[in-house]
């Protein structure tokens, strides 16, 4: 009966929501609609104490003194009301203007946040103002018609109605993947969870309209009725976080824990705040360049001892940003916390060894704070088709066989791409979706933390690697030919020297400063420079062939004796730029008789960490390449997640026999369709 009532109530409000038609698109509605069914909430809430709060405020208007009145964290000094504003249809739009001035500033900053006075412009310049005004002030919110939990079902079904569509998608997780993540880090508390007394924080730091906070909530409630859930969040997004505020409200729950802002920057509205448990569904692929120096001071100045000690991602993604994040939100007690976080592929294998997207996975991973990844389908979420992927985590990864199964030190990875069904009609991207009996599986094998074809469990080690770099010999031959001379305009050290571009720029400018004359000064002695060295080179053209780089520079250096100007680098240029590889020539020593490695040649191996670096080489590299070495002070740590290669099942191609079957039918069909065609 209870859920009958909360649909006639969202029922009513959706189809009445037509009067908009015409000056608003369809998905522009929630823009009116719902901060008009939190106003009318709060309006019948208010009713029975108005006329005490308006006599109150003659003599107060303390918030704490007028909210003691009101049995509720806010208040009204107004003298307005939906009533009231009906019986004055001329001046509807500033007496609604003045009614919502009345509120307390933590209501007043929610529809300030909704950008209310935009649409009470737009509303009242169409004339439609009164009617929306009139057809809100016909439902019956009270709390003995709609209690706070009703209320919670009726605001949150119409969020999730207005948000079904590609636009509004953008700032909300399909309610099935919402339950999915709930599950996942809630299950296993169960027990705990169920204590008399039990005092639960919960946290989503970028939470969109709270759909995963109230998720939470709703589980944890039911498992333990008299259970007390604080949750903590914080959105970027001014509509999203009025929704979102508006939604506790709506419920008897505190607003205040709701920040406004970007949780990355400084503006992190729970610095020092820890939950038991954490959601998350950051925007995917998010650019942090515009607002990356408060980050990035962060990271330099304050290291392991703030967020980003871990390493900073490339600014184009910042979903390993949100990860961190979250991870210093953990409780560091004997219980410590469980979250889970959506992210799209690249967070599992974006970024080289060193990088700064590996040095986080590295950083979670060697810490034991990763527990599992489950590969959710496509086409799940509003506003993209790609694939996603629930990370979740805990720094209390059970050790005791007696207490369940032994996470510690593990990582399971379980396979939930087939888990959907087809939805009948799509909402934006969103043409598949995950059933309850599905999610109860998903959960169900995660749980169980057992091999088998859809869940693999590892070692943390199974997904490092050392990068180590592969040198090998450079070898060169060498000779004074008119090809090879020319080639030194192409060594950087030689062709610098003279720049006539740059001359023209500098010659260009009415008035040329000392500095500006000096480089056109030094440009035309880099070409007298120039001209000398070729002529030298020019002169001492011979067919003799050098493969021993050393008796060739003694040579060189010969020719060059009386030209001082010709040093370390641009020495170096003139004997690269007349040479050539040469697998025949001797190998070209450093000063201490070392061999130099040839950059062109130089390669990588991917060594897994369970590995004898040394053993790997001499089985996957020394056969191919005898000559080669490891450069031991260029190898680094890297972590990778291939999820899919794990899972990958190799699916045998037809036989040539069968597919020139399936050609030839081809062929028969277009045949008879021409025929049909002609005739």
């Amino acid at each position: 009966m209870e859920i009958l009532k909360n649909n006639e109530f969202v029922n009513f409000i959706w189809k009445n929501a037509e009067i908009l038609r015409g000056p608003y698109a369809k998905e522009e509605y929630r823009d009116v609609i719902l901060p008009l069914t939190v106003l009318r909430r709060f309006d019948c809430l208010l009713e029975p104490s108005k006329e005490k709060v308006l006599e109150k405020a003659k003599v107060v208007k303390h918030d704490a003194i007028l909210n003691k009145i009101t049995g509720y964290d806010f208040n009204n000094t107004s003298q307005y009301d939906f009533p009231t504003l009906l019986k004055d249809p001329d001046n509807v739009a500033d007496n609604l203007r003045n009614y919502i001035q009345g509120f307390s500033s933590n209501v007043r900053i929610i529809f300030e946040r909704f950008d209310l006075e935009d649409e009470i412009k737009k509303l009242d310049e169409y004339n439609l103002l009164y009617s929306v005004i009139q057809m809100f002030a016909s439902i019956d919110l009270r709390v003995s018609t709609v209690s706070n939990l009703q209320m919670g079902y009726i605001f949150e079904e119409l969020i999730r109605r207005f948000s079904e569509n590609a636009e509004a998608g953008d700032h909300y997780t399909p309610r099935e993947v919402i339950k999915l993540m709930v599950n996942l880090i809630l299950n296993e508390d169960q027990s705990d969870l169920m204590q008399e007394g039990k005092i639960v924080q919960v946290g989503d730091f970028a939470c969109g309209t709270g759909g995963m906070l109230s998720e939470a909530t709703e589980f944890i409630t039911e498992l333990n009725p008299d259970a007390q859930v604080e949750v903590f969040g914080q959105e970027i997004n001014p509509k999203s976080y009025a929704i979102a505020c508006a939604d506790l409200l709506i419920k008897g729950q505190n607003a205040g824990h709701i920040a406004f802002g970007n949780s990355l920057t400084k503006s992190d509205g729970h610095k020092e705040l820890n939950v038991r448990y954490a959601l998350m569904n950051p925007p995917f692929g998010v650019d942090w360049k515009h607002y990356g120096k408060d980050i990035k001071e962060e990271h330099e100045e304050k290291g392991f001892d703030a967020r980003y000690g871990a390493g900073l991602p490339r600014t184009s993604d910042g979903s390993l940003l949100f990860l961190q994040h979250m991870v210093s939100k953990m409780k560091q007690d004997e219980k410590g916390s469980r979250m889970a976080i959506v992210f799209n592929g690249s967070p599992l294998f974006t970024g080289d060894a060193g990088s700064g997207e590996s040095e986080v996975r590295r950083w979670i991973i060697e810490n034991d704070l990763l527990e599992g990844i489950v590969a959710l389908p496509d086409q799940l979420f509003y506003n993209t088709s790609i694939s996603t992927y629930i990370w979740i985590l805990s720094n209390r990864k059970n050790a005791n066989l007696a207490q369940g199964a032994v996470r510690k030190g593990k990582i399971q990875l379980l396979d939930a791409t087939n888990s959907y069904v087809k939805m009948r009609k799509s909402l934006g991207n969103k043409r598949n979706e995950i059933t309850e009996e599905q999610i109860a599986e998903i959960s169900r094998l995660y749980g169980e933390f057992k091999e088998n074809d859809r869940s693999k469990i590892f070692d943390l080690q199974d997904f490092g690697y050392s990068k180590i770099t592969v040198e090998r010999p450079l070898k060169l031959n060498f000779m004074i030919t008119p090809d090879r001379i020319q080639n030194l305009y192409n060594e950087s050290a030689f062709a610098k020297l003279y720049n006539q571009d740059e001359i023209d720029k500098l010659n260009q400018k009415e008035k040329k400063k000392t500095v500006d004359i000096k480089k056109i000064e030094k440009y035309y002695e880099g070409l007298i420079l120039q001209n000398q060295i070729i002529s030298i080179l020019k002169e001492n053209v011979s067919e003799d062939l050098f493969q021993n780089r050393e008796a060739f520079l003694k040579k060189l250096k010969a020719l060059f004796k009386g030209i001082p100007e010709v040093k370390a680098g641009l020495w170096k240029a003139i004997y690269m730029g007349l040479s050539e590889r040469d697998e025949s020539a001797y190998t070209c020593l450093d000063k201490k008789g070392n061999p130099e490695p040839d950059p062109t040649l130089r390669d990588t191996e991917n060594v897994p960490l369970k590995e004898n670096i040394q053993d790997y080489f001499e089985r996957e590299v020394f056969p191919h390449v005898p000559d080669a070495w490891i450069d031991q002070s260029k190898t680094k740590i890297g972590y990778d997640i291939p999820l899919t290669r794990y899972f990958y099942k190799y699916v045998a191609l037809e036989s040539s026999e069968v597919l020139k079957q399936h050609v030839i039918a081809l062929e028969d069909e277009v045949q008879e369709l021409l025929m049909k065609v002609l005739v």
